[in-house]
């Protein structure tokens, strides 16, 4: 019976945030709200922004974006707000700092390799194409 009880009492008992799901009465603030949120990720859903993610911690992120929004603060000031209390991986573009380096440059070194190998490979298979042809004669 513990074990069946066990997935309800996991689940969010707390009403959703006020700004969770309400926009703010004025468009222009809502539609900075609604920009920043896209660039934010959800840190429950990973592949979603709070802008589209159903979580609880998704909906509890866009509260604060909208209360931020209304009170006056810039979405600026509250990435950085977020990214300090979330960490980069918040934010879809995460800034180039030595902890994302390899996120960054990774792809352009990977291609350098792989073209270095192919190199390597094709001037190795010519070499062996022109002993080939001095042996046979």
């Amino acid at each position: 019976m513990a074990l069946v009880a066990t997935p309800i009492a996991a689940q969010d008992r707390l009403p959703p945030a006020p700004y969770a799901y309400q926009q703010l009465r004025d468009p222009a603030q809502e539609a900075q709200a609604k920009e920043l949120m896209e660039t934010l990720r959800c840190l429950v859903c990973q592949g979603q922004s709070i802008a589209d993610s159903d979580a609880p911690l998704a909906g509890d992120m866009r509260n604060e974006v909208r209360t931020k929004i209304a009170a006056g603060e810039s979405p600026d000031a509250i990435r950085k707000w977020l990214v300090a209390r979330y960490g980069n991986w918040v934010t879809y573009d995460p800034p180039l700092d030595a902890a994302t380096a390899l996120l960054w440059f990774g792809p352009l070194l990977f291609l350098a390799l792989g073209g270095w190998l192919a190199f390597g490979r094709f001037r190795r298979g010519e070499g062996e194409e022109e002993r080939g042809g001095e042996r046979g004669a």
